[in-house]
């Protein structure tokens, strides 16, 4: 009998354990299940955009706003352009607001920040940020530092 009771508590922390896996990989991952947030689109384009993914979050105030829907090269201006998906109640981003890409910590993921600017206008689903700023780059860094330049 003591036994069972064994075999029963065991399985059920393999159960537990394998449920906490599960919701860690769905964490790290960036999947929800909040269901389909209407959103519309905006873009920006870099000179680097470093690590940024498509799904990296875009953050306004430090609040999730939207997710990175495309990266792509723009064979014309030779920048890489940023498509994102932005929900629908944030509808208030004034056209001058800037956006720049941020590291989560010193080795974590990159995501956009939006910056809001004090525009009376606000941005349009298909408009385009203005102001921008690339992905800093940690390695160009060290070797400047390393080598003293400036």
């Amino acid at each position: 009998m003591l036994s069972r009771k064994i075999e029963i508590a065991v399985g059920m922390f393999v159960v537990l354990g394998v449920a906490a896996l599960f919701f860690l990989a769905l964490r790290v991952s960036g999947i929800t299940f909040d269901g389909e947030r209407p959103t519309y689109t905006l873009y920006a384009q870099f000179t680097d955009v470093g690590g940024l993914n498509t799904r990296s979050r875009v953050t306004l105030a430090g609040v999730p706003i939207g997710q990175v829907r495309n990266i792509r090269l723009d064979p014309d201006a030779l920048m890489a352009e940023v498509e994102m998906a932005i929900y629908k109640e944030v509808s208030t981003i004034p056209l001058d607001s800037s956006i720049s890409i941020r590291t989560a910590g010193l080795l974590g993921e990159n995501y956009l920040s939006v910056s809001p600017g004090g525009d009376l206008e606000y941005l349009q689903d298909g408009d385009s940020f203005e102001s921008t700023s690339g992905a800093l780059n940690i390695e160009s860094l060290v070797n400047q530092f390393v080598s003293g330049q400036k």
